[in-house]
């Protein structure tokens, strides 16, 4: 016979009764884990037959407590909430039936997760669109078709419809090889790159983590093409030998790979100021900065990187549709303090 307990609970919680114990198993439990659970909840656990004592399965819920059992409760795991509409603010350059355009602010999470269930995009969206976005894209990610992190800022594309979500989800993928899909960020990096363009043709995977990236070697397992052409357009405290302490580029992307522009400037030596993920090693660098520039960089809460230019086909006239948002105040105010030292 299958255990339940072994194939289901992802959590386990174990107890023994002290040398007083009585009662019913669901009252003594419910007291025993000090109201974490309801008892209706644990009543509910033990009729799964995922509640272990003394090593076997027990359903009945009114089983009497004996001095010394050994209890172990399996907690299956606990299923997603689905997103709910909430009243924050959204940015919108452009909206029509079928598409919405909108500057994401640094600090906003795009769509539930772990640890992010509220607060997000999506639950921004489905409060300014109301239930028009349900199940486009799923439950978790309705009308998302691209995505930008946390703290990346810059413009987004969302669909409204069904076909808006088929036909811009191709125009991604197909990376704009065939269309008019272009994307571009502005980064701020720590040096600056050898050559003033170039191309970063190299493979992302996982970094043992379910986030973070790496540079792979092309065949392994879960490696993935990904390539970023950059071009230096502003060098700061340079010196005489043609190096700097930071430089501003701009990044336009021919893949679209979780973190890519910030994995592969780091890469190449040169990962984006304030990354706490790729560029941790670098932040000892503001030590030879002047004390103004010192200051707003260490303060800097986030990877400097902002997706200022977004185009692409319109889902249902085929126009091709170029939006532009111009560089936030905190990146702004931080090309500022590393110009005036320079």
């Amino acid at each position: 016979m299958n255990d339940p307990f072994k194939q289901a609970p992802a959590i386990r919680k174990v107890l023994t009764a002290n040398e007083d114990a009585s009662g019913r198993m669901d009252a003594f439990l419910t007291d025993a884990l000090d109201g974490e659970f309801s008892r209706n909840r644990i009543k509910a656990l033990i009729e799964m037959g995922v509640v272990f004592v003394n090593g076997k399965a027990v359903t009945e819920p009114k089983r009497k407590v004996q001095p010394g059992d050994l209890f172990e409760i399996g907690l299956p795991e606990p299923e997603d909430p689905e997103p709910k509409g909430e009243n924050i603010p959204l940015d919108v350059v452009y909206e029509d039936a079928d598409v919405i355009v909108l500057v994401k602010p640094p600090g906003l999470v795009v769509h539930p997760g772990a640890g992010n269930w509220t607060g997000t995009l999506v639950n921004a969206l489905i409060h300014h669109c109301g239930d028009s976005l349900s199940g486009i894209g799923g439950v978790k990610r309705p009308g998302i078709v691209h995505r930008l992190d946390k703290d990346t800022s810059g413009v987004m594309v969302v669909a409204k419809n069904d076909n808006a979500h088929r036909h811009l989800s191709e125009q991604f993928a197909d990376h704009g090889r065939t269309g008019p899909l272009e994307r571009a960020y502005q980064a701020i990096v720590w040096g600056r790159p050898k050559t003033l363009k170039g191309t970063i043709d190299a493979p992302l995977g996982r970094a043992g983590d379910r986030i973070k990236r790496a540079v792979k070697k092309i065949d392994t397992d879960d490696a993935r093409e990904a390539i970023t052409h950059y071009t230096v357009i502003d060098r700061y405290l340079e010196k005489p030998d043609s190096t700097a302490l930071a430089a501003m580029v701009e990044c336009r992307l021919e893949t679209g790979r979780t973190h890519q522009i910030r994995v592969h400037m780091a890469y190449v030596g040169h990962p984006l100021i304030g990354d706490p993920d790729y560029g941790a090693a670098f932040r000892t660098k503001s030590n030879l900065l002047p004390p103004a520039a010192k200051t707003v960089v260490d303060r800097f809460p986030r990877q400097a990187l902002h997706a200022f230019l977004l185009q692409f086909e319109h889902p249902a006239t085929g126009k091709t549709m170029h939006f532009e948002s111009p560089m936030p105040d905190d990146m702004r105010a931080l090309a500022k303090a590393l110009k005036t030292s320079a």
